[in-house]
């Protein structure tokens, strides 16, 4: 890794660790720092190092067939990109300008854009849809104030039903995305 000048902007120039190479076509990045301040780039380039690398390792984790984790990695790549994670629906609804500083921020040194970080920034990846017990899971971590005060056995007996209702549809529907499940499906298991 080392810096130099060009075109009055200090850049950062390093190959691509191995370790990541199956997922940076490019044998070597340059990064450009946005000053023509030696002294400020030399401030600049470890923060800058360390959101490449941040972008890269969520890219590498984009791969992995969790959904969950996966859509996890689109978000922590928009960040290392300097914007926040938007559903495409929010993302057309921007300003102009905010629209093309997130476009600008997709194309790299070569003006070819990358269409994991496309994805990432302009918000084509969809949240995955939750199962029947994530939705429970991520139930018990909104309603924390529900059990606020109670006794460890006030807790098990407030949540036991719920727990008890959850395993009962799954036993019957499955373990299903909740946005796949059907009126059919939910009145079976009212029979």
């Amino acid at each position: 890794m080392y810096m130099f000048k060009y075109v009055n902007q200090w850049c950062l120039r390093r190959r691509v660790p191995v370790e990541f190479q199956q997922v940076e076509s490019r044998s070597e990045v340059w990064i450009s720092l946005k000053t023509d301040s030696r002294r400020l780039a030399c401030e600049k380039a470890p923060a800058v190092r360390n959101e490449q690398v941040a972008a890269w390792k969520a890219r590498l984790s984009g791969h992995d067939d969790d959904a969950v984790k996966h859509f996890e990695a689109f978000q922590d790549l928009a960040a290392a990109k300097g914007v926040r994670y938007m559903p495409l629906d929010q993302v057309v609804q921007l300003p102009i300008d905010t629209l093309l500083d997130r476009i600008e921020t997709i194309a790299n040194r070569d003006q070819r854009s990358d269409p994991v970080e496309a994805a990432a920034v302009l918000g084509t990846k969809q949240p995955p849809a939750l199962t029947v017990t994530q939705a429970l899971e991520t139930y018990w971590a909104l309603v924390k104030d529900k059990t606020f005060g109670k006794s460890e056995d006030q807790k098990r007996r407030w949540e036991n039903p719920r727990k008890k209702a959850v395993r009962n549809f799954v036993s019957v529907v499955g373990d299903k995305p909740i946005n796949n499940i059907t009126v059919d499906e939910i009145l079976n298991l009212l029979r």
